[in-house]
């Protein structure tokens, strides 16, 4: 990292009446050099604030005071969210899916972080292996909390086999020390066949009651395998075996709530699609922390479609209202649109598992004229199959015998600041495509204002 930069400044701020401008570079906030965001919101926090910045044709740096209120916003957004160095992963996971990209791709696609930080703000798990004491003080006494951390298995033994990094076999006494503090704590668990499922699942289910009974949920989720993979342990579930895993995380369900008196283990909704069964309905989940995990993801979504419960609830965050951050710092934003057009068909294209939903939720819902085309992940395939990682190839392939006429809706989950994972953009796609929020709302709003200009018959 190189430092905190400013992004934006807010018209009317604290920070707009003062000598500083976009790419300046922070240096201090009141004589401290903050290492990240979170540190640095807590520096701003007061009513008299004292900055020193540098810009780039400046040799040496000065300094900024600012007036305001305490507790009222600075005004300025950071272009990052850690200012010194995202804490990278020294495991070697059999089943981690960064090995398993293609080469010649964006070069931080390939970054690999074991940041608690990062899981705190954002909601990346961390396995703790290079967590340390003066971590757990910091995330004690700052209060980081939640923080989502990778179990896999609570066997020593095969969680270092699984890791690679002999430090597996220990590093879940920092689980314990995080939820004695009162930290919360989601958890999951990437199940792999043949590895850590079967008998070592049930042991790690028994473990998280006995040992972690404070974690607020648990996520089964399955191992992702693409064309990539030389593992040669690592495989996809087959029908049978993801039914056993969503009977284990039933019959689990139904223990913690004995026991502890809540649900707390869930299997995701790929696993449901896998075995062929219906993801559970919203009613089934008390929060959506584990959303990107798959974790009520499906139920959110058709809740949102049909005027539930907004898709916007599922930030996890600190980033929701700390001034300061970027709009999503370490995730860009998707930043792509495709403008409007005008045509005799709608079509929406989306990956392989959400088109088993989508099709049934129109029927319902008075869409059945909306054609849903299931794209094919052929850049990665394995059981790749999630619309989020649809590359611009696939789409080239999809889109090639789409005729002129038909309006084609696109996810933009699928999208990084206007670009796919391939590197190519809309601009490259043969045919014409508008960008939808991936949130059942918007989906629908954009079906209906389509609609109600006449660009498509219904």
């Amino acid at each position: 990292m190189s430092g905190a930069r400013i992004s934006s400044i807010s018209n009317g701020s604290p920070a707009s009446g003062v000598d500083l401008a976009v790419g300046d570079e922070l240096i201090s906030v009141n004589g401290r050099e903050p290492t990240d965001i979170i540190e640095y919101q807590q520096l701003i926090d007061g009513g008299l604030v004292t900055l020193l910045v540098r810009r780039d044709d400046e040799a040496l740096s000065r300094k900024v005071v600012i007036h305001k209120e305490v507790g009222q916003p600075l005004g300025l957004s950071i272009d990052s969210a850690v200012f010194d160095r995202i804490r990278t992963c020294d495991n070697h996971c059999s089943f981690c899916f960064i090995y398993q990209l293609p080469k010649g791709m964006r070069r931080s696609l390939y970054v690999k972080d074991d940041d608690f930080r990062l899981s705190f703000l954002y909601g990346n798990y961390t396995t703790l292996t290079r967590f340390t004491e003066f971590d757990l003080e910091r995330v004690v006494e700052e209060g980081l909390s939640p923080l989502y951390v990778s179990i896999h298995s609570t066997n020593p033994v095969l969680r270092a086999e699984m890791l690679r990094n002999p430090r597996g076999a220990t590093s879940l006494r920092w689980l314990r020390e995080l939820l004695r503090a009162g930290i919360e704590v989601h958890a999951q668990v990437v199940v792999c066949p043949g590895v850590n499922d079967g008998e070592e699942l049930e042991r790690t289910l028994h473990d998280v009651i006995s040992l972690y009974p404070e974690l607020t949920t648990v996520a089964l989720v399955p191992v992702g395998v693409s064309d990539f993979s030389l593992e040669a342990t690592m495989r996809p579930h087959n029908s049978e075996e993801a039914r056993h895993v969503v009977a284990l995380a039933d019959r689990f369900q139904r223990l913690t709530f004995e026991v502890l008196g809540r649900v707390s283990v869930f299997a995701s909704d790929e696993f449901y699609l896998v075995a062929g069964l219906t993801p559970p309905p919203a009613t089934k989940f008390e929060s959506l922390d584990q959303a990107e995990n798959g974790i009520g993801l499906v139920a959110a979504f058709c809740e949102s479609f049909t005027g539930g419960a907004s898709m916007d609830k599922l930030g996890t965050g600190f980033f929701q209202s700390v001034d300061g951050a970027p709009e999503w710092g370490y995730r860009a934003p998707r930043g792509a649109s495709g403008g409007t057009q005008r045509g005799d068909d709608v079509l929406v294209l989306t990956g392989e598992y959400g088109a088993l939903i989508l099709r049934e939720l129109f029927d319902d819902n008075g869409f059945s004229d909306v054609g849903i085309m299931a794209v094919a992940n052929s850049y990665f395939g394995g059981n790749i199959k999630v619309a989020g990682l649809l590359t611009g190839q696939d789409l080239i392939r999809a889109l090639s015998d789409v005729g002129p006429s038909t309006v084609c809706l696109l996810p933009d989950v699928c999208l990084s600041e206007g670009r796919f994972l391939d590197g190519l953009t809309l601009d490259d796609l043969p045919h014409p495509v508008i960008t939808v929020r991936t949130t059942g709302q918007d989906l629908r709003s954009t079906l209906e204002s389509v609609r109600s200009k006449g660009l498509v018959s219904s």
